[in-house]
């Protein structure tokens, strides 16, 4: 055989390689091509900055947002409500026929009152989100006046504010030797804290100055949010097991709302009174401008009307005086 086509026969499988080969480095260039063109058209989050307006109302469209997962929770809680009502009724009625086990009513009512407590608690998480949407609305105008930070600078803020708290204990050895479950990782509390600081802090965006959408923020605020309480319960515990009184720690959400609520009642209180001594003075002004008219109407002469006789009558005459009768003549 030529030599030649031993050749062929031996290596032919190196062009169709070389070919798929050419082919597959080909695709990954168009690739890396169309990722680094990526963020310059699309922007990506953490790479696109935010508007002025949009850092602005980022709380508020949050708690628009909130508040309609909020109302949607509260018709699915209702919707079970119905579905656990209508089960309840099923089983009464397989109960008349004697189908049934004998707890299974039992059973169907406790679900018709689990499920009347949830929407119970939906309607208490939804007065909450409105009460928060408020709030967004009301600091709303101090934000756009430059009076306020903006709302991911503060949340950022009280990350921060937490992440030092913790921080202490991790770094101060006399709060390490007064308070060792605090930097216990065994402790079940800290561990909960910890598990919630790794979630705030994997939410938490690159700087405050990138694109943020209302659902990243929410997200973000949960997560500190559940971070400080367990924070709170974790501190809480370590100074009971180390004897002392836990202190009284307030946020400044809880202390705005205190203020305000203390402003709301304090105006109330003033309005009612300022009310009551407007009454009063009113109905005095009426008393005595119907008692002066009164006395008026009394100290005035009369005067004699039409019918009226002017002569005082005279006094009677007596005894009677006597009358001739005819037969007396």
């Amino acid at each position: 055989m030529d030599p030649l086509w031993l050749l062929v026969a031996d290596w032919w499988w190196i062009g169709p390689a070389a070919a798929g080969t050419a082919t597959l480095g080909w695709i990954g260039v168009l690739t890396q091509r169309e990722r680094a063109k990526r963020p310059a058209a699309a922007g990506g989050l953490g790479r696109k900055t935010m508007s002025k307006g949009a850092a602005r109302r980022l709380e508020l469209d949050a708690a628009v947002l909130d508040l309609q997962s909020s109302r949607d929770a509260v018709a699915r809680s209702r919707a079970e409500v119905q579905v656990a009502q209508a089960e309840l009724a099923r089983v009464q009625a397989d109960s008349a026929a004697s189908r049934v086990a004998p707890g299974a009513i039992a059973a169907a009512r406790a679900r018709v009152q689990a499920a009347q407590r949830q929407v119970r608690a939906a309607g208490a998480d939804l007065r909450a989100r409105r009460a928060g949407l408020k709030a967004a609305k009301a600091t709303l105008p101090a934000i756009r006046a430059g009076r306020a930070m903006l709302p991911l600078d503060r949340l950022m803020a009280q990350h921060d504010a937490l992440n030092a708290r913790w921080l202490a204990y991790e770094t101060d050895i006399d709060l390490q030797l007064a308070y060792p479950a605090m930097s216990d990782a065994r402790s079940p509390l800290l561990a909960v804290f910890l598990r919630e600081q790794s979630q705030a802090q994997w939410l938490r965006p690159s700087s405050s100055s990138v694109r943020v959408t209302p659902a990243d923020f929410l997200a973000y605020r949960d997560a500190v949010r559940r971070a400080g309480h367990a924070f709170d319960d974790a501190e809480r515990e370590a100074r009971r097991q180390a004897g002392e009184a836990p202190p009284r720690t307030t946020d400044a959400a809880s202390e705005m709302w205190s203020q305000m609520a203390q402003t709301l009642g304090d105006n109330a209180q003033r309005a009612v009174s300022d009310s009551v001594r407007a009454m009063s003075r009113a109905a005095k002004d009426r008393f005595d401008r119907a008692r002066s008219s009164r006395a008026s109407s009394d100290d005035a002469p009369r005067r004699p009307s039409g019918g009226d006789d002017p002569t005082p009558p005279s006094d009677p005459v007596w005894p009677v005086p006597g009358r001739d009768r005819p037969y007396d003549r």
